[in-house]
């Protein structure tokens, strides 16, 4: 890293000053380590608070950094008082009463994605979406892999994008959630695109149009722009004079399906790249997902034919449509990543026969109405659990036969009793987990070690 370069852009940008400015770093955690990692190396004078008696991280703090100061079991007063800029982590809400205050009084909110981009001086892919962003951004990785790049890869998933600058990397792509890009500002990705929006996190934001606008902001810049058609929201977020590449699974584009003599193939322009049934996963919104990994990559000039042979090897990542077992004949199936509506409504319409659906958890605040068509046309029965699996019941006012389940290991046991030889039981909640689990991923690890215990 160029440090004189980056404490004066840091300077030009966010009247960050090392030898004046006072940084307090709001929310610990994997991103909390990140940015404290980060402003020691460049120098500067900050401090941590974190509303939580023992945040995450805490312990690899106090080892690295003793001197740090770190404020938990509440948000500091003194601490926020004397700030002149804050960065605040994604899991926050800015509109948290102490950060209110403190802008009033002169703070500037600057996130860790402004650091990291005021940081970079090679191209940056940024993802974003309802669903699928993780699987795309891991594709393209491995695509970039495949075509000799040094790639790095993570943001919102696996390694903070902080923690991933260095000197040889060549490439960046970026997994970024709505929360990470509403304070975000400084963002030029050389390509970006927004997969899809659908409910989610309404919780946080007001409503759906804010949550777009959120998303919206990763097309910020002058970057070439990956457009889906099929999501009219999306379509809706073209830019005049931008470059722009279009992918679809309904219609044509630049990247898109084409049936010939009974086979499908994944096309960009006339050029046929592969066919889809060379593509090794679940569902059909994966060859969505791979349309868009392809159209980002030949925005960053990568190899057609590296390409699509990393697709060919993409197994999937865990807990995204992730095939568990067959049993007697029966397809078991974990996307317990499907938190919203959205990627439960994608992962049944990859199917053309029914399935056993098991669905609830924390809605938080969707409406479930939206869940029903998606379910009467797919799901041959449904088996709900959570908080909020009497308002799935409900949405569907008894058009798909419902039953109950307190956990996983009964609503397993209820499913191997309604599926058949040939049929699939998909666990896509369309809920988030915690009224019941550490995370989704406990969730599909608890779906998973019921299933198998179904061999015994």
């Amino acid at each position: 890293m160029n440090k004189t370069r980056i404490t004066a852009a840091l300077a030009e940008h966010f009247d960050l000053d090392v030898l004046t400015s006072k940084v307090l770093v709001v929310g610990l955690g994997v991103t909390g380590i990140s940015v404290a990692r980060f402003l020691q190396k460049m120098e500067f004078k900050f401090a941590i608070t974190d509303s939580r008696d023992k945040p995450p991280g805490a312990e690899v703090l106090l080892e690295q950094y003793p001197d740090i100061p770190l404020f938990t079991g509440g948000f500091d007063e003194y601490a926020f008082n004397v700030a002149t800029h804050l960065i605040v982590s994604p899991g926050i809400a800015l509109n948290h009463k102490a950060i209110i205050k403190a802008v009033a009084n002169g703070a500037k909110v600057v996130s860790d994605i402004d650091l990291f981009a005021l940081a970079v001086d090679v191209p940056i892919v940024a993802i974003t979406g309802s669903n699928g962003k993780s699987t795309v951004t891991t594709m393209l990785g491995d695509m970039a892999k495949a075509a000799g790049k040094r790639v790095a890869v993570g943001g919102n998933l696996g390694t903070p994008a902080l923690d991933l600058l260095a000197e040889t990397v060549e490439l960046y792509v970026l997994e970024l959630s709505s929360f990470q890009l509403e304070r975000t500002r400084l963002l030029n990705a050389a390509a970006a695109t927004v997969l899809n929006v659908s409910a989610d996190h309404l919780d946080r934001h007001a409503d759906m149009a804010e949550y777009a606008a959120e998303k919206q902001k990763i097309f910020n810049g002058t970057g070439l722009m990956v457009i889906n058609i099929d999501d009219a929201v999306v379509d809706g977020m073209r830019k005049e004079g931008r470059e722009i590449l279009t992918f679809s699974i309904k219609t044509k584009a630049d990247f898109y399906l084409q049936k010939t003599d009974d086979t499908e193939y994944l096309m960009h322009g006339s050029e046929i790249l592969m066919p889809l049934s060379a593509l090794p996963l679940e569902g059909r919104h994966n060859a969505a997902n791979a349309l868009a990994a392809l159209a980002l990559g030949v925005a960053v000039g990568l190899d057609t034919q590296a390409m699509c042979a990393a697709l060919r090897k993409f197994k999937g990542l865990a807990h995204r449509m992730q095939r568990v077992a067959q049993i007697r004949g029966v397809n078991w199936v974990n996307d317990s990543k499907a938190t919203n509506i959205g990627a439960c409504v994608a992962a049944l319409q990859g199917y053309e026969q029914k399935v056993i659906l098991i669905a609830g958890g924390d809605a938080k605040g969707a409406d479930m109405a939206e869940l029903s068509p998606a379910i009467k046309e797919k799901a041959k029965s449904v088996v709900l659990m959570g908080k909020d699996a009497g308002l799935i019941e409900k949405a569907l006012d008894g058009s798909v036969p419902a039953y109950f389940a307190s956990d996983m290991n009964e609503a397993v046991q209820i499913a191997a009793r309604l599926a058949k030889a040939g049929e699939s039981v998909l666990l896509s909640p369309a809920c988030a987990s915690l009224d019941q689990y550490k995370n989704y991923q406990d969730r599909g690890d608890k779906f998973t070690k019921a299933v198998l215990a179904l061999v015994a």
